[in-house]
């Protein structure tokens, strides 16, 4: 199991917990919890600010101090055309709304980044390069209104696993062609669970850096056996199986100096205090990721 840190260890100034990692604390408690265990970075959802209504949920982050290091998510644009499609396009134009009314709010630093998850195939479609390519189009649409409004797009692959019914954008090559072929405006996540695996990873990360497009650095562990939903497969770093300091140091010589978020999705740390997966966050941080930022 990772080590823990005692209460009042400072967490890393690049670390920001990202709510899903406190899955079931609503936005206002979840801040509290971060401003508390020392964090200065948050990772906001979408769905605690929708609970809260948006203009509630900037001054929350305005008296929280924290910087906002990304909003998670938006995407699932992979519908044929018509209204299904036309309603995740709104609906994605309001993400970008959010996106930027929070990093207004929080503290200078804050990063005005939607995480985009493409989405699976629509029911009874087995055209994985189709859902692929209007994924594309979809984000070529919207990136007038984020370049309007200050925003990155950030485009997450999702692990293969995941390629049917969240992500058909599986691979971080695959990301930055499509971040490449629409405009500046448009960056990807590198989120260790979903491309550890990748043989082609450090390739990519280079490419990614070379055109400045990481725009968001997500760090999980990968659990095995996996779990019944295998997107719980998570775990706190160093309790599985990725070498953190690998693809952090590939990442850092790539060019991103901004936040680090932790993501796990898991249900024993959903279930766990949040303060107590605070302290436990920051101290798996430091062990495994810290080490290769070389401050």
């Amino acid at each position: 199991m990772s080590a823990q840190a005692p209460a009042s260890a400072a967490p890393h100034p690049r670390l920001s917990l990202n709510q899903a990692t406190i899955k079931y604390a609503p936005l206002a408690e979840a801040l509290d919890v971060a401003a508390a265990a020392g964090y200065t970075s948050f990772g906001a959802w979408r769905e605690p600010v929708a609970e809260v209504g948006l203009d509630r949920a900037v001054r929350l982050v305005e008296a929280s101090g924290l910087r906002i290091s990304s909003l998670c998510r938006a995407g699932f644009f992979t519908a044929q055309p018509g209204a299904a499609r036309d309603r995740a396009l709104d609906d994605n134009r309001r993400a970008i709304e959010e996106t930027a009314a929070l990093a207004a709010a929080g503290a200078p630093g804050s990063r005005a980044v939607l995480v985009l998850v493409a989405g699976g195939l629509p029911e009874g479609d087995r055209d994985l390069v189709g859902a692929r390519a209007r994924a594309a189009d979809a984000i070529a649409a919207l990136a007038p209104d984020a370049r309007a409004a200050g925003v990155t797009l950030a485009i997450e692959p999702m692990h293969p696993i995941f390629a049917a019914d969240r992500g058909v954008v599986s691979t971080l090559g695959q990301a930055l062609d499509i971040a490449e072929s629409v405009g500046p405006e448009i960056g990807v996540v590198v989120d260790t669970y979903h491309v550890w695996w990748d043989p082609e990873l450090p390739a990519q990360i280079a490419r990614a850096g070379a055109s400045d497009r990481i725009a968001s650095y997500q760090v999980c562990d990968w659990m095995t056996p996996l779990s019944a939903d295998s997107l719980l497969s998570r775990g706190y770093m160093g309790d599985g199986h990725i070498d953190f300091g690998a693809v952090t140091r590939r990442v850092t010589d790539a060019g991103y100096d901004g936040d680090i978020e932790v993501e796990i999705f898991r249900q024993e740390i959903w279930d766990a205090p949040y303060a107590d997966v605070a302290v436990r966050v920051a101290a798996a941080f430091d062990a495994t990721v810290a080490p290769a930022l070389g401050s």
